[in-house]
């Protein structure tokens, strides 16, 4: 079991606050992502769950034992973070079985546990090898494989891939979520990167300021965005808000319209405009287009659609799709 519930948490240094009272609760087996932007938060959050700082107020509990004031090694789950933390001296095999070492474990139930681990996570033909001879993918699976061997009721992710170049960010991506369909463990995961949160997730918990915006499904967050910040920070490229006439024609302070939302044509439509820069990416074409009276927006469209800058682009929103938000930027229905 892996349910963990967070009642009136509170974290201040001094007089600083840092995470105001939150309330949330993460079910059994249950992949939630923690995003928002730097400093936001999300990995202070997961240190008070891990007990690697102290609450000021509040209790956190885990299968509904209070564990507030337990120390770390006591609450039963595994950190994995964004330096790899390996000891370079030692092989894979003993950084794997380093915690069941210190924990006083029989030898043969630690060959077991990490042979198992290294199974997983594809290091099998590694675990002779010193960290300075893996690759940084390879190096980020041996400290999963040291969380692994702990059998914890769940782990905690601070931006793990952070380190890593695009590519192999995306291809770790997919292993760690089909590590959680394998391992069918709890699993809370830090980024400041939505596209990671959007992909991995089954419930993401978008921060801002320590606050928590919005709680809800990768889908549910983007279809249904509560107010302007949860709406600017999910999606990619980032939601087109109109202010002004725009708007109010439609009772709003702020509209909203997604990139993918906005029917382009070179003959007519609802907002005439200059093409700026254009960004070919194969599958789709992302163009940034000078409106008069609105400024710039982002369009997103077909691979082959070609247009050169200064060229006139005609832009179009879908109606069902637009998002109202009223003066305190709050989504109105």
């Amino acid at each position: 079991m892996g349910e963990i519930r967070l009642e009136k948490v509170h974290k201040a240094f001094g007089s600083t606050v840092v995470i105001p009272e939150i309330d949330l609760e993460i079910a059994d087996n249950e992949f939630v992502v923690f995003v928002g932007p730097s400093g936001c938060g999300k990995s202070t959050l997961l240190r008070l769950i891990a007990g690697l700082e102290d609450t000021t107020s509040g209790r956190i509990l885990i299968d509904g034992e209070d564990m507030t004031a337990r120390a770390p090694a006591k609450r039963g789950l595994s950190m994995v973070f964004q330096s790899y933390a390996l000891y370079p001296h030692m092989s894979v095999y003993k950084n794997i079985a380093f915690p069941l070492k210190m924990a006083g474990a029989d030898t043969a139930v630690i060959d077991e546990k990490v042979r198992n681990a290294a199974r997983i996570l594809n290091l099998t033909d590694y675990l002779d090898r010193r960290p300075g001879q893996l690759s940084g993918g390879q190096r980020q699976r041996v400290a999963i494989g040291r969380a692994i061997v702990r059998e914890p009721k769940a782990f905690l992710f601070d931006e793990p891939l952070s380190n890593l170049d695009a590519a192999l960010r995306g291809s770790m991506r997919l292993e760690i979520s089909e590590l959680h369909h394998q391992l069918n463990t709890t699993m809370i995961y830090v980024t400041h990167d939505q596209v990671e949160a959007m992909t991995m997730a089954d419930k993401i918990v978008v921060l801002n300021a320590g606050r928590i915006e919005q709680v809800g499904s990768p889908l549910e967050l983007y279809r249904s965005p509560r107010n302007l910040f949860v709406a600017g920070f999910i999606g990619s490229p980032r939601m087109n808000f109109v202010k002004g006439v725009e708007a109010e024609k439609m009772g709003a302070a702020t509209i909203g319209v997604r990139p993918e939302h906005l029917q382009l044509s070179t003959e007519s439509g609802h907002w005439k405009g200059k093409v700026g820069v254009a960004e070919h990416l194969g599958s789709d074409t992302f163009l940034h287009v000078d409106i008069d009276g609105i400024g710039q927006l982002t369009a997103r469209a077909d691979g082959e659609f070609a247009l050169r800058h200064g060229e006139t682009v005609y832009l179009t929103p879908s109606p069902e799709r637009l998002h109202r938000f009223d003066d305190a930027g709050n989504a109105l229905s």
